[in-house]
């Protein structure tokens, strides 16, 4: 009897044994199920707190704007950005393509819609597309106020380069400008090694261009147009006047109250022949914008100039053209080019 109550015990014993090995992994598996929660809400909270991160400050002409990293609904309506986001790869959902160079990618991209021109432009566009960030600038500097209006939601900036005829430093505007722009695309596209390496080239054209100019050589600069010729001031101006300051440039005509756009100043040919320029440097303002095969280009209207021809730069053949798409196009590439070009002639 008492060998019966002893098995009958141990096998009691057993069975508690068992039970609590089995509580115990089941605490276990209940841990490992709550550790497992915790890191997926741990996972979950980095992963807010990457979305809340993916934005950047960005300094405008305004101030300071907080723009999302790589959007994906994006109007650009800055001539100065344009060439800089097609090399990119960055698609947009609207531009301006009539003020666009023709054979830029989006002009032809039936899915970017058209907002037109800066003189009448379609801004309803904009709202229609709602989106994410718009670049603003040069011609369409003007609606950057009717824009954040129409986009509220949207991160409006505005890359406009002041160089006026009110601005102090329009050359160092310039320069400047051309580089916080890059910077900031680069920043706000995830493309900063892209942007460093533009930045790097500008700054080697620049001063390659400032080693060949000799310091003495007289300059003047014109734009060409319905094949006339008009002056182009030194100092201000969107292509030509900023140079003169960032190259030091001596001027063969100065004048008072001149224009900053790209229609150039009413001085008769005979007043610019009078200075006897060395140099003289053109803008092609028809062969960026005009379609018609009787739009005369700009050397020939240089060349056919019988009071042109006795000049120093004409009869030496010391001329410089911008790029034919300079007009539209007036991206830091464009001024690299320009700048390798006066470089290498300057230097011959």
């Amino acid at each position: 009897m008492r060998k019966s109550n002893f098995k009958s015990a141990f096998i009691i014993a057993i069975f508690a044994i068992f039970a609590l090995v089995l509580a115990a992994c089941s605490d276990s598996g209940n841990d490992e199920t709550d550790e497992g929660a915790n890191d997926s809400a741990e996972t979950e909270e980095q992963a807010d707190d990457s979305a809340e991160a993916a934005t950047v400050e960005i300094t405008d002409a305004h101030g300071t704007v907080t723009v999302p990293v790589n959007p994906k609904n994006v109007v650009a309506l800055d001539n100065r950005t344009f060439e800089t986001l097609s090399d990119w790869g960055i698609e947009l959902s609207a531009a301006p393509k009539d003020v666009m160079p023709a054979d830029l990618p989006y002009v032809a991209d039936e899915s970017v819609q058209n907002i037109g021109n800066h003189r009448e432009p379609n801004l309803e566009v904009i709202a229609a597309v709602d989106p994410e960030v718009v670049i603003v600038g040069q011609r369409f500097a003007s609606y950057y106020e009717d824009i954040k209006e129409l986009v509220p939601n949207a991160a409006v900036i505005d890359l406009n380069i002041d160089v006026s005829e009110e601005a102090a430093t329009p050359g160092e505007n310039l320069v400047n400008g051309f580089k916080d722009s890059t910077f900031a695309l680069g920043q706000i596209f995830d493309k900063n090694e892209e942007a460093e390496q533009l930045v790097a080239d500008f700054d080697q054209a620049i001063e390659e261009a400032q080693s060949a100019y000799n310091g003495t050589d007289t300059v003047m600069s014109v734009i060409v147009s319905g094949g006339d010729i008009a002056f182009s001031a030194p100092h201000s101006g969107r292509v030509w006047g900023p140079l003169y300051d960032i190259f030091e440039w001596t001027p063969a005509l100065e004048i008072d109250q001149a224009s900053a756009d790209h229609e150039g100043d009413d001085i008769s040919v005979e007043a610019i022949a009078q200075t006897d320029p060395d140099w003289i440097f053109v803008l092609d303002r028809d062969a960026a914008v005009s379609s018609s095969t009787d739009a005369v280009p700009a050397q020939d209207v240089i060349d056919n100039s019988p009071a042109l021809q006795n000049t120093t730069a004409v009869s030496e053949e010391q001329l410089v053209y911008a790029p034919a798409d300079t007009y539209t196009n007036e991206s830091i590439q464009t001024f690299i080019k320009l700048f390798e070009d006066l470089a290498n002639t300057l230097a011959e």
